[in-house]
């Protein structure tokens, strides 16, 4: 079983393909305790594993992912609980970052002082 850690960019393409994770495979894999896996549900809305019928948590890939990001930013970014929970936004994970080419930046330009001829 590979494990994850926690500020590798390529962490979740190491985790194990599985459908489902028990609380504590995923402890293991993302090696944080099961008590801080229950603490952070009550933090992050967004992160909220189902439960089988016997009552365990079960989480899936998505949320093993989350939780990598939440432990990169908690403990290696040194983000405080809000200003993660502000980072994550409504979405739970990080937004991705478009970066904008000189060409297209042109293009906006061009666009803007059209819209602003048009309005002279």
């Amino acid at each position: 079983m590979h494990r994850a850690q926690a500020g590798s960019k390529t962490a979740n393409k190491s985790l194990p393909d599985k459908l489902f994770y028990k609380i504590g495979e995923v402890s293991r894999i993302t090696r944080v305790e099961p008590y801080v896996l229950r603490y952070w549900e009550t933090e992050f809305p967004t992160l909220k594993p189902r439960k089988n019928k016997s009552g365990q948590r079960v989480y899936i890939k998505k949320d093993l992912e989350q939780i990598l990001q939440i432990k990169e930013l908690l403990y290696e970014e040194k983000y405080t609980i809000e200003g993660v929970r502000k980072r994550l936004g409504g979405e739970g994970f990080k937004k991705q970052e478009r970066k904008l080419t000189p060409d297209t930046l042109d293009f906006i330009k061009d666009r803007l002082r059209g819209i602003l001829d048009l309005l002279r």
